[in-house]
């Protein structure tokens, strides 16, 4: 049986405009994403090829690009989103998004506030075992 391991990647910085606050979308802010991938890397490992785990060069491009994209109201929306991106690559058991908003809206002072979902990949359906 394949082992589970890790690929982490932390402070992604990534300029959107998210938010419930029409100054949120107009003037935008700065995300920082953390996603933390569990997958197996045994053949990653053996082989020593890029094809053969998930390049994270280009998963922090199409987070990148979810986060720059089309502005939701929540940033658990756009967890979810980050999510999606990272579980379509099969191999990725399941994953953990943390979306940082270190500028959101609260007239206190305070770090960070910050959302973070847990998915696991969908088990293969019927469908794709008869085809």
């Amino acid at each position: 049986m394949d082992s589970l391991d890790e690929i982490v990647l932390t402070g992604l910085t990534v300029f959107g405009r998210h938010g419930v606050y029409e100054q949120e979308r107009e003037e935008g802010q700065e995300f920082s994403i953390d996603l933390r991938l569990r997958l197996s890397l045994d053949q990653a490992a053996a082989s020593d090829e890029v094809n053969d785990t998930v390049h994270y060069g280009e998963l922090a491009e199409k987070v990148a690009a979810v986060v720059a994209g089309e502005p939701v109201n929540l940033i658990e929306t756009l967890a979810e989103r980050i999510a999606g991106v990272a579980l379509d690559d099969r191999r990725v058991q399941n994953v953990t998004v943390t979306v940082h908003k270190p500028h959101a809206p609260i007239p206190l002072t305070f770090a960070d506030v910050a959302v973070t979902v847990h998915r696991t990949q969908s088990p293969v359906g019927l469908e794709d075992i008869t085809t």
